[in-house]
């Protein structure tokens, strides 16, 4: 069929060239409208569910809230983990789902849940979904900046102007804001005018509360116009409050401002901001919505900017500090020019083994061809344009043009043997059909051995899978093309002057090169196969010393620093350090800008305690650091200057973090989880680990959550005195949240701004536990106003800070920092650390996270891929030789393409990971076809002779076979060698890529190189001995052929 295929191509050149300009139009729009990122979105499919409970402790909110809400969305089909996070004031629930989960269908389920969880919540709170975000959604990050206005008026631009006009950006889906103060009306009151007028501190609240508003009364008709009836009740500022009437006795009126002074003050802070260490800035965190495309999410808000520019106080400016889409214009403009490097070596090695110009034409003609095909089936599948999806196509481009030069190299043979007796259509066409199939079965081998890698899951297979559709489409398109375009393109190119084998000076030095060699296996068969062995076990010992990693970092070009400090920091500290680190890292050379964040933002995807620190650093470009400086010693440096007390250093970087935080909860590279039933208990093996770990050498630092290093001040009602008072528990509660906490009573509106009030005692009543106890009044039933003290207890003790659960159980995190690049090893040393040095009580049990969980799945996973790749080859060898012995001896090709891999692996000290596991199934399949390759020459060197002695008479000897080996191998040496170096030259820009993106490719590629090295010498040395040596037992087998018959006359 495949023939019959290439026939009708040549006899039908306008239909195909018509067809071809088809496939060049579709993929030149495919490539102007496919969207650009740098890399896939790695992140799961969340939704988070944030409830907002103002005033309360992590205990309170983790018993009333968190507890009820995780153990309701188990249920949730399809989801995978339910992380719940209790902070103070504040609730967090993180429900992740499988791979393929559609995250609105998602979204519905968790609703559905909500309802029913939602009525065992306390009355006033209300769950809320967090926005249909992507985990890497923090995109765009800003801040606002005036030498003319107050943090609390840049607030206000922010969230009332700047934030609501960015959230109307295309793909935006929330702008959370930052830093810098909320405004809010403060009603703080006397407490001993309270109790000369012998008003309770609820009556001030309630009088605030019923006097702000509006109200409708319909409408009335006079004169035959219609008028609105409106009762304006509003308040407007300070001097409204002020003037509202608590009571009035005989005429004279007892105002608020007569109790309380009316102030506007800045609210609560949970979340600072910081600029260069240079102090409080106002910020905003632009998020991506699930599914959209980053680079047109930053434009978009670019171009929003620009227009909400004009309508900005004077002086207010806003400034990037993080950007997202420089790095994806790094990467994609890194993996261009390595693909077009790669095309322009393709096309020389293509001219300089043909020394044929416009045969060489054909193979650079069909290149872009093959490229354009996969951009289409890019755009169909709605794929980005990303460091994976191209750099499939780039480690695809060598093998690409495999089958158009071997071609192009036979019909070159057939031209120069030709008698005239053929037309040139019918040349072209024999040496198509000659070669064609078995090179179609070669290139679809390519294509199909890297199928597994579609079988990746979860992190690694979001990650390279695009990389998998790309590579096999890009090869596809190319098997396809070599049977229809290449035979039209030969008929039109390969004609002129073609410069006889034997005078290619290419080929001269290569037969003379490899003519002894042949020789000298031919003659020593068995020891040539017996050196191939003793080399491919010498490659136990590289592969032994080849450390473990999940994946190789990906240098995004900013670093993000993420150093956690012991909980019960106030926001005063918190910004105090906060500065200082900024200031010191702002000191190095290499640094452009530094943006950093205590506590958290306004947004349910940000679940940040104060005490935990994100600091955005972004690097100048590397052509302006020290000499000799690298991303890993910059990091060493920094972290060697940033050395506080009762801080643990982290480092990472922006995407990546978020990654996997979200996946795993972990923040850094190795990660402990420790879970159990009380939080005591927890904290104590947790820090066992911790103190375990940290001795562990290559240990950067270790830190585990502090789980009851919270301080509280807790007011324990005293029943018996409540009794004697006539006063409930709850009476009690309400003077507390009201009076201590100041509880948010109403809203005043100024013009589109919203700014709340609250109602509460003088900061030096409320700073101490003893004044709380003797100046706190709590009204009695009979009017008199009695001493908190008298009823409760008050006094100090500790909880804690914060409270995380998995799956509705508590759990202690661990975080490990290393900077040691065999991750495996690492582990496996620390886990023998805690199995010496921690017991765990009954009922608790830890696990390892971070990046060591990723490997144990994708070990899992490649343990069945890889025996499946090879499998599939074998079958595929099979369909086309139809010889189960032709089938091991290509199969053969793949071990000994280990054997090269292995060793540069460890030359480059390269670690094993995923990428260098692609690395690996991709050369599978591109060294069992120059293992094919060779066996179509020898097998039609050996048709020949048989079909030359059967035509003399005779039988196939020895020295036949011997002859006709020498004829495959050596004289078609040319093309084996042309598909060998066009391979290695299209991974060799990959090798000495140094751009975004280029650590993961790199290590795709060295397995590559390496492993066409070896497997070239085994398709040289090994497959001709091989070869021989069946061949031979195959002709001792067959019976001498019958003597004919002697008729007697």
């Amino acid at each position: 069929m495949l023939g019959r295929i290439i026939e009708w191509s040549v006899r039908n050149i306008f239909l195909v060239l018509v067809m071809t300009t088809a496939v060049v139009a579709g993929g030149i729009y495919a490539v102007a409208n496919t969207p650009l990122d740098a890399q896939p979105d790695l992140s799961d499919v969340q939704v988070i569910v944030f409830t907002d409970v103002p005033g309360q402790a992590p205990q309170v909110v983790e018993d009333q809230v968190t507890y009820p809400l995780t153990s309701a969305l188990l249920t949730v089909p399809k989801s995978t983990v339910v992380r719940g996070f209790s902070f103070f004031g504040a609730s967090f629930v993180y429900v992740i789902f499988e791979d393929g989960t559609d995250i609105y269908w998602a979204r519905s389920r968790v609703l559905e849940s909500l309802n029913v969880a939602s009525r065992d919540l306390p009355a006033g709170i209300t769950p809320t979904l967090g926005p249909d975000a992507t985990g890497v959604g923090w995109v765009y990050q800003y801040v606002i900046k005036s030498a003319r206005h107050t943090l609390d008026e840049l607030r206000a631009i922010q969230d009332w102007y700047v934030r609501f006009q960015l959230t109307t950006a295309p793909g935006v889906a929330e702008v959370a804001s930052v830093g810098g103060f909320v405004r809010q009306y403060s009603v703080t009151v006397d407490p001993l005018r309270l109790r000369e007028f012998g008003i309770p501190l609820s009556r001030i609240s309630q009088v605030i509360a019923e006097s702000n508003r509006d109200v409708g009364g319909r409408v009335i008709e006079m004169a035959e116009t219609e008028y609105m009836v409106r009762g304006r009740g509003y308040l407007r500022g300070t001097a409204d409050l002020e003037n509202l009437v608590l009571r009035a006795e005989g005429g004279a009126p007892v105002r608020i401002g007569d109790v309380a002074r009316v102030e506007l003050v800045p609210d609560e802070r949970r979340g600072i901001a910081d600029l260069d260490g240079e102090g409080d800035v106002v910020a905003g965190i632009a998020v991506a919505r699930y599914g959209e495309n980053a680079l047109a999410v930053i434009e978009g808000l670019k171009s929003k900017i620009s227009e909400i520019s004009h309508g900005l106080p004077e002086g207010v400016s806003l400034e990037a500090v993080y950007d997202r889409s420089e790095l994806i214009e790094r990467a994609i403009k890194t993996l261009r020019n390595t693909l077009l490097e790669e095309s322009i070596i393709v096309a020389l090695v293509c001219l300089i083994f043909l020394f044929h110009a416009r045969s060489a034409l054909v193979a650079i003609v069909m290149l872009p061809v093959g490229v354009l095909v996969a951009a289409i089936a890019m755009r169909v599948l709605g794929m980005n344009s990303n460091i994976m999806s191209l750099g499939g196509i780039a480690i695809a481009i060598g093998a690409m043009v495999d089958a158009a030069i071997v071609m192009i190299e036979n019909a070159h043979k057939h031209i120069e043997r030709d008698d005239g007796s053929r037309s040139r259509a019918q040349l072209i066409i024999d040496a198509c059909r000659e070669v064609g199939p078995a090179l179609f079965f070669s290139l679809m081998i390519i294509t199909v051995s890297f199928l597994p890698v579609f079988s990746l899951e979860a992190q690694e297979g979001r990650m390279f899978h695009p990389l998998a559709f790309t590579k096999t489409f890009a090869m596809a398109g190319a098997a396809l093309l070599s049977i229809t375009l290449v035979p039209v393109l030969m008929l039109l190119f390969v004609r002129g002057r073609i410069v006889p084998e034997q005078m290619n000076p290419v080929n001269r030095f290569l037969i003379a090169g490899y003519r002894p060699l042949i020789d000298l296996v031919l003659r020593h068969k068995w020891p040539t196969l017996v050196i191939a062995l003793a080399i491919l076990l010498a490659s136990a010992w590289p592969a032994s010393r080849l450390g473990s990693e999940f994946m190789p970092t990906l240098n995004e070009g900013t670093l993000l620093y993420m150093p956690a400090s012991l909980p019960g920091m106030s926001v005063t500290k918190a910004a105090e350090l906060l500065q200082q680190q900024d200031r010191i890292i702002k000191s190095f050379p290499e640094v452009e800008s530094v943006f950093g964040k205590a506590g958290r933002a306004l947004t349910a995807t940000d679940p940040a305690p104060l005490e935990m620190f994100e600091t955005v650093i972004n690097l100048k470009p590397e052509e302006q650091w020290r000499e000799g400086m690298t991303i890993d010693k910059l990091i060493a440096e920094m972290d060697a200057a940033l050395k506080f007390p009762g801080v643990a250093n982290s480092w990472t970087m922006p995407i990546k973090a978020r990654t996997d935080m979200l996946a795993t909860g972990i923040r850094t590279p190795v990660g402990v989880k420790v879970f159990g039933n009380n939080l005591a208990e927890l904290e104590k093996v947790a820090l066992e680990i911790e103190a375990a770990v940290r001795k562990v050498p290559g240990t950067t630092s270790a830190f585990a959550e502090r789980l009851t290093g919270g301080y509280y001040l807790d007011i324990d009602p005293d029943l018996d005195r409540l009794a004697q008072y006539g006063l409930t528990s709850g009476e009690v509660q309400d003077v507390v949240s009201m009076a201590l906490g100041g509880e948010r009573i109403t809203t005043l509106l100024d013009g589109r701004e919203r700014f709340g009030v609250i109602v509460r005692y003088p900061r030096e009543l409320r700073d101490d536990p003893q004044r709380i106890a003797t100046q706190v009044l709590v009204p009695t039933a009979s009017g008199a106003q009695v001493p908190l003290g008298e009823v409760a207890g008050v006094q100090v003790r500790m909880g804690a800070p914060s409270i995380r659960t998995e799956h509705a159980m508590l759990a202690a995190y661990i975080y490990v920092d290393t900077r040691e690049s065999d991750i495996g090893r690492f582990v496996e040393q620390a886990q023998a650390a805690v199995v010496r040095e921690v017991s765990f009580p009954p009922g608790y049990y830890a696990t390892w996270s971070g990046q060591f969980e990723y490997m144990q799945r994708a070990a899992a996973k490649m343990r069945v891929v890889i025996p499946v790749t090879l499998a599939i080859i074998f079958v595929l060898l099979y369909l086309n030789f139809r010889r189960v012995t032709e089938s091991l001896i290509v199969m053969l090709s793949v071990p000994f393409a280990l054997v090269g891999g292995v060793w540069l692996m460890w030359l480059l000290d390269y670690n094993l990971s995923v990428a260098v596991a692609v690395g690996f199934i991709a050369l599978a399949g591109v060294a069992a076809e120059t293992g094919v390759v060779m066996l179509i020459y020898l097998d039609h060197a050996m048709e020949a002779r048989a079909a030359r002695r059967q035509a003399e008479g005779g039988v196939l000897g020895d020295r036949d076979l011997r002859e006709a080996i020498i004829e495959g191998a050596v004289e078609r040496v040319r093309p084996k060698m042309m598909t060998v170096v066009a391979i290695m030259a299209g991974l060799l820009p990959i090798m000495w890529s140094s751009g975004t993106g280029s650590e993961v490719m790199r290590r795709i590629a060295a397995p590559m190189v390496g492993g066409m090295v070896s497997s070239t010498v085994l398709t040289l040395v090994v497959i001709p001995a091989l070869y021989s040596l069946i061949k031979q037992r195959q002709l001792a087998r067959k019976p001498p052929p019958a003597a004919l018959p002697v008729e007697v006359p």
